[in-house]
């Protein structure tokens, strides 16, 4: 078999991280831990949010990624920030566009440490009088 030529990058969303591989192909096809991604991810509005990095620029690639971490909603992100990278690494003009629809950047948005009196990060005991 020959070897395939991949462009690899990491996606990151919250504690999510994927290793996206791409390789040029005739038909886009995704697969993620080694499952279709209809299957890894279920809900219709996963799917696109994986898929939407491809679709904003066009072109047919095998897309497989290794995600570890995070829920299941934040490796989808985490997905799409990875393929958002390497398709910037298979072609310098496609970062313009990926770059206004917001895929390059890393959300760095995380979950709030929990603080000591409180009962979570914010959330206060509740407070009596007497």
């Amino acid at each position: 078999m020959a070897e395939e030529k991949y462009i690899e990058a990491v996606g990151r969303r919250k504690t999510a991280t994927a290793r996206v591989r791409i390789t040029p192909a005739k038909k886009t096809t995704y697969s993620i831990n080694e499952k279709k991604v209809d299957e890894y991810f279920s809900t219709a509005e996963l799917q696109k949010v994986v898929k939407d990095a491809l679709a904003t620029t066009g072109g047919a690639f095998k897309v497989s990624a290794k995600v570890t971490g995070g829920g299941v909603p934040a490796q989808a992100e985490a997905v799409r920030h990875g393929i958002a990278r390497a398709l910037v690494k298979n072609d310098q003009t496609q970062r313009k566009e990926l770059k206004a629809a917001g895929y390059l950047k890393r959300d760095p948005r995380m979950k709030e440490r929990k603080k000591f009196g409180l009962r979570s990060a914010r959330r206060a005991p509740q407070w009596s009088k007497r």
